[in-house]
């Protein structure tokens, strides 16, 4: 037996799902959600070998819950907008749906994913999750997990963010939070007029700088507004110069 949820915030759609997968009994439909923060919670209790996940949801949409999930189930994506990164994604999820589902396209896709009888590897569904946060409403804010719960964090209220060991740590006035990212992908997807990468380690909110001092050897520390001290490396404080006007 095969366990599925369903994530989609329109009950008929859900409802199709499930009249659909009654043509399937070896698929039990262990629990459906009608947003991305049940999902999560969903995700963790039943561990799924397969969701039917919407894109466009309210709170936090499918590509930024994804992002939540340590182990990924294979996803079948369920989208009203046939331009919505369909390219990027089609050869990653095992297949996408488009409302209204019609019952044979979503035969093809059960066939799809039996096909394969093994749960998508996160490796592959990176690369689009990656692609899909450099969008605009992704570019505004930052969703994080904190035990079971779902942050979500705009990022005018990043101060800092942190390299910790194969995460990062984004601090806001209320605390630091983990996420399963890379420097490098802060610093490319970041307003670069509004953070900069100052060392290896540490890329700030020049928001947050209240003065600049000398330190050693070329370097210098960033002063925040919070007290904290940044190390500046001698290539970091060349590019807060430049952002600067210095």
């Amino acid at each position: 037996m095969s366990k599925a949820i369903i994530i989609d915030d329109e009950p008929l759609s859900r409802e199709i799902i499930k009249a659909y997968l009654r043509a399937y009994p070896e698929i039990e439909v262990v629990q459906e959600c009608g947003d991305g923060f049940e999902g999560v919670k969903a995700i963790q209790q039943h561990q799924p070998d397969l969701l039917f996940l919407d894109i466009q949801m309210p709170k936090i949409n499918g590509f930024e819950m994804l992002e939540l999930i340590d182990q990924r189930p294979a996803v079948i994506f369920i989208t009203a907008y046939d331009s919505f990164a369909i390219k990027a994604f089609e050869a990653n999820a095992v297949d996408y749906l488009l409302k209204p589902v019609a019952e044979e396209r979503f035969h093809s896709a059960i066939l799809k994913w039996k096909s394969k009888l093994a749960p998508t590897s996160p490796d592959p569904m990176e690369r689009v999750l990656n692609e899909m946060s450099t969008t605009t409403a992704q570019q505004n804010r930052i969703v994080v997990k904190t035990g079971s719960k779902v942050k979500i964090i705009p990022v005018h209220d990043i101060q800092f963010i942190e390299a910790d060991d194969d995460f990062v740590k984004i601090t806001t006035q209320e605390g630091s939070f983990l996420k399963n990212k890379t420097m490098n992908f802060y610093e490319q997807s970041l307003d670069p007029a509004q953070f900069v990468r100052v060392h290896r380690s540490y890329i700030l909110h020049i928001n947050q700088i209240t003065k600049i001092e000398p330190y050693q050897k070329e370097t210098h520390l960033a002063i925040l507004r919070n007290g904290q001290q940044i190390p500046v490396s001698k290539t970091g404080y060349a590019k807060l110069k430049v952002v600067l006007g210095l």
